[in-house]
């Protein structure tokens, strides 16, 4: 077999070479190409999955249990009330909340407090609860505007509270978080009924 001329092995070794490079190239392509991915996928999980957000706390539908009122000499009430609230949690990990109470005021005097006893709301998910609110104008002083609101046959009420806890991710991950919540609503004296909540 006639050996290979000198241009011949020159040019042979000189695809190998470019054969070789281009693998190199493919490799370095790749590479950087993974890299990419791999930094929008933890963007993206950062963004995500490991922003953790306050959860919010909120009163839904309320009905009224009980509802005595007196006018127009000594104006009172004592009323009853059966709340539905929610913990509504965004984050991809639980939120595991510590007892509470929900105060409820009739121009910023205190009528009633409901206790919400501790628990846990799943990952994207809304816990719904119910509680129990005895309310009375015990501590209301004389000289405010209650018998003419109950003359009108519509009662103002807010109520407000904080519910602190730890959203926890993959088990690794606690940060302690809070859910305030702030309420107004009417009591319709009438029909004996609750409306126009409004939560902030």
């Amino acid at each position: 077999m006639a050996e290979q001329s000198y241009p011949q092995r020159k040019i042979e070794m000189e695809s190998a070479k470019e054969l070789k490079r281009k693998k190199r190239m493919k490799l370095l392509v790749y590479a950087l190409a993974f890299a990419i991915f791999q930094t929008i996928v933890i963007l993206i999980f950062s963004f995500t999955v490991m922003r953790i957000k306050n959860p919010k706390f909120r009163v839904g539908s309320i009905t009224v249990e009980e509802l005595t009122v007196t006018a127009p000499n000594s104006s009172s009430f004592n009323i009853i009330l059966n709340a539905q609230v929610s913990v509504k949690n965004t984050n991809f990990g639980h939120f595991k909340f510590d007892n509470t109470t929900i105060s409820f005021d009739y121009g910023g005097v205190g009528v009633g407090d409901a206790f919400v006893a501790k628990g846990r709301s799943k990952a994207r998910s809304t816990k719904k609860m119910n509680v129990t609110v005895e309310m009375n104008s015990n501590n209301i002083p004389n000289n405010s505007s209650l018998q003419s609101e109950i003359e009108s046959g519509f009662l103002a009420l807010t109520c407000h509270s904080k519910l602190s806890g730890k959203v926890q991710l993959m088990k690794l991950i606690k940060k302690k978080k809070s859910a305030e919540m702030k309420c107004a609503m009417l009591v319709n004296l009438v029909t004996k009924a609750v409306q126009d909540i409004k939560c902030q």
